[in-house]
């Protein structure tokens, strides 16, 4: 994690980076586990023509928002559903989210637009979300669910898919299935799962895409076979459980990116399987802009430094997504690693 991007010329971490069917609202749910590669997904498919008018709404688990952030200069209306998961807790802040993007539509407040992308937390069944669309006969004379995207990473998915039902359901309940990081995991373990998620779901199509590379038509155009009512008779539960926690790290000092990278490592080293997802801003002393990073597991993804705060709170945000690590040990972790590398 130390030395990937060596360049003197782009920065430290590299090259700086930088946004109607019938009378009813198309819906777009992209949903996938922790890590699975839904925000960089849903990124791409804004910057496309397919992607225009295109309003997104997020749900996080955790109380601080980072891939709103990420998608924020993608589209011109992002709404936050935080702290929560659209499957237990937030179902009426969607239904409350949904009718306050049409009346401010209506009203000029925020711009035109003709579809609707929701992504949900990693964390999600989206059975009780298609529910909410089919039982909620006000919510449904104004939508229409059009279609469901499950993404599978293909490092750590076939694991996931053995331990957690919230995983499989995403998959059972999908229209098209995505498999991601392919270029990682190589071929064969690819198509080792690709035979799997047809057993779980043998009726939706299955791409793959890396770095969220993926024909945009995937996410607004559904197999005719792939119905709601085929959907309709699955009634899905909405609990967590595995010992799975969320807790946010916060600091408003720069970082030494070198104790940064130090901690994380020996976490992954010790407790990688159940490290399901960390992902945030880092303030890293001597960067102009943020350092986006992202870990899922064993897998650490390169990190990138953006060209500029996307807003004026220059804090870091660390989200930890973890099963059975309680957050006191990851902080004195990261504590006592900042610690010895201080001079």
């Amino acid at each position: 994690m130390l030395d990937l991007f060596p360049s003197r010329d782009a920065g430290r971490f590299g090259r700086r980076l930088k946004r109607v069917r019938g009378a009813r609202i198309p819906v777009t749910v992209v949903t996938g586990f922790l890590g699975a590669g839904k925000t960089t997904l849903v990124r791409r498919f804004l910057a496309t023509p397919e992607g225009e008018g295109t309003a997104v709404v997020i749900n996080e688990l955790g109380s601080v928002g980072i891939d709103d952030v990420l998608v924020r200069g993608s589209t011109d209306e992002v709404t936050l559903l935080g702290n929560g998961c659209l499957c237990c807790n937030t179902r009426s802040d969607l239904q409350i989210a949904l009718r306050n993007l049409v009346a401010e539509r209506e009203q000029g407040a925020i711009p035109q637009f003709r579809r609707i992308l929701i992504e949900t937390s990693g964390l999600a069944d989206p059975g009780p979300i298609l529910q909410t669309f089919a039982t909620d006969r006000a919510l449904g004379g104004e939508f229409h669910v059009e279609v469901v995207v499950t993404m599978v990473d293909a490092v750590g998915g076939p694991d996931t898919l053995e331990w957690s039902a919230e995983a499989r359901k995403q998959v059972i309940l999908a229209d098209r299935l995505v498999v991601s990081k392919t270029d990682l995991a190589g071929s064969q373990a690819a198509d080792r799962l690709i035979d799997r998620l047809r057993l779980l779901n043998p009726r939706a199509l299955i791409h793959t895409a890396v770095d969220g590379d993926l024909n945009p038509r995937c996410l607004i155009e559904t197999d005719p076979a792939s119905t709601a009512e085929a959907r309709a008779g699955f009634v899905a539960e909405a609990e967590h459980s595995d010992g799975i926690a969320s807790f946010v790290i916060t600091d408003a000092a720069p970082l030494p990116w070198d104790a940064f990278a130090r901690a994380m490592e020996t976490l992954i080293a010790l407790r990688g399987p159940d490290l399901l997802r960390v992902k945030g801003f880092l303030n890293v002393a001597g960067c102009r802009g943020p350092v986006v990073v992202q870990v899922v597991q064993h897998l650490a993804h390169p990190p990138v430094e953006l060209a500029a705060w996307p807003d004026k709170d220059r804090t870091t945000r660390l989200v930890f997504i973890t099963r059975n690590i309680p957050e006191r040990q990851v902080r004195s972790l990261l504590d006592s690693i900042r610690a010895l590398a201080t001079d």
